[in-house]
């Protein structure tokens, strides 16, 4: 299903921006499985998220990923976790979550646009 138009200056206002996961950990207390990321957004600094990427990647294969997040949500709590962006991926055919990386390294805080 199609989700409804919105404008350019929508679009606009979320700030999606290029970082390098910098360490992984366990999460136990999340309901769903999930790894605790710590990120490096170049100038914009490192931030932490919680992600439920567990079927297709080890705490080891992600360290030094690049990745595409929004940085500009609202903290949210999880569990006894401050989840500080929102590490962006692709639902794949089993449900498991695909994640969005460049094809080229780009230097950590770039946007997309």
């Amino acid at each position: 299903m199609l989700k409804p138009e919105i404008s350019w200056t929508d679009f606009e206002k979320v700030d999606i921006r290029t970082g390098t996961i910098v360490a992984v950990s366990d999460f136990p207390a999340a309901k769903n499985p999930s790894y605790q990321l710590e990120i490096d957004f170049g100038t914009l600094g490192k931030r932490k998220s919680s992600a439920q990427i567990t079927d297709l990647y080890t705490k080891e294969n992600l360290v030094g990923i690049q990745i595409l997040a929004v940085v500009n949500f609202p903290k949210k709590q999880i569990a006894n976790f401050m989840s500080e962006c929102l590490v962006l991926g692709i639902y794949g055919n089993n449900n498991e979550v695909v994640l969005i990386s460049p094809i080229q390294k780009v230097e950590n805080g770039s946007y997309l646009g």
